[in-house]
């Protein structure tokens, strides 16, 4: 195991130390809730889930949680994800995985949304980073050519589809400088459904570096 994967997990056993017992906890997608959801086996927690991803479904059912169809769900008590990067505000970018839409979804349902770390994801401004934009096949040529003006390179993801069975690409070259703003406008675009920004979705982080866990909380100082 890498340094990093250590302090992933780390960061993945420190968050569900906040999961109880009858809680409905929101399952995020990538190789850092990865190690939340094992973390969570171990504990063996009377609980239900939901997960944002085929993927996370699979592998919780596979470790004996107990996963409902998110369809069917109001509210979720907790969410858990990673982050491909978080900054001081506890704004980040998310959607490696593929999974950003549900990931939005769930971390809007629940009552506390988790982010979780290694070291390296924690950056000063975001924009360094590709942010991914999810996309109706219908509108592919439509919403690249808008999505051109917002960044100065677009990658679609190759023979690639999500849960949802959409197109992701990702965008690099973008300007941070007002966040809401390029959410918003992201967000205008027809046939877009959705993108990485999480701008309020985040209540927590732990990051972990070096062996060392740190939470963040919005709205108040490192612990």
């Amino acid at each position: 195991m890498t340094d990093r994967d250590a302090d992933k997990c780390l960061a993945a056993a420190a968050a569900v130390e906040e999961v109880c017992d009858d809680m409905l906890v929101g399952l995020g997608t990538g190789s850092t809730a990865a190690h939340a959801i094992a973390a969570l086996a171990d504990r063996r927690l009377k609980l239900q889930a939901v997960a944002t991803s085929q993927a996370s479904a699979d592998l919780a059912r596979s470790l004996g949680i107990a996963v409902r169809d998110f369809a069917d769900v109001v509210r979720v008590d907790l969410a858990i994800d990673g982050a491909d990067a978080i900054d001081a505000q506890l704004r980040a970018v998310k959607g490696a995985g593929g999974a950003m839409v549900r990931e939005k979804i769930v971390a809007a349902s629940a009552d506390r949304m988790i982010v979780i770390a290694d070291a390296a994801k924690r950056v000063e401004r975001l924009g360094g980073v590709k942010l991914p934009v999810e996309i109706l096949p219908f509108a592919r040529a439509f919403a690249a050519a808008r999505l051109s003006a917002l960044f100065e390179r677009l990658e679609e993801r190759t023979d690639y589809r999500t849960d949802n069975g959409n197109i992701v690409v990702d965008g690099y070259g973008w300007d941070d400088a007002d966040l809401p703003g390029l959410a918003g406008a992201l967000m205008a675009i027809p046939g877009v459904v959705g993108h990485g920004l999480f701008l309020t979705e985040i209540d927590a982080a732990y990051i972990a570096g070096e062996g060392i866990v740190t939470r963040l909380e919005r709205g108040r100082q490192a612990r």
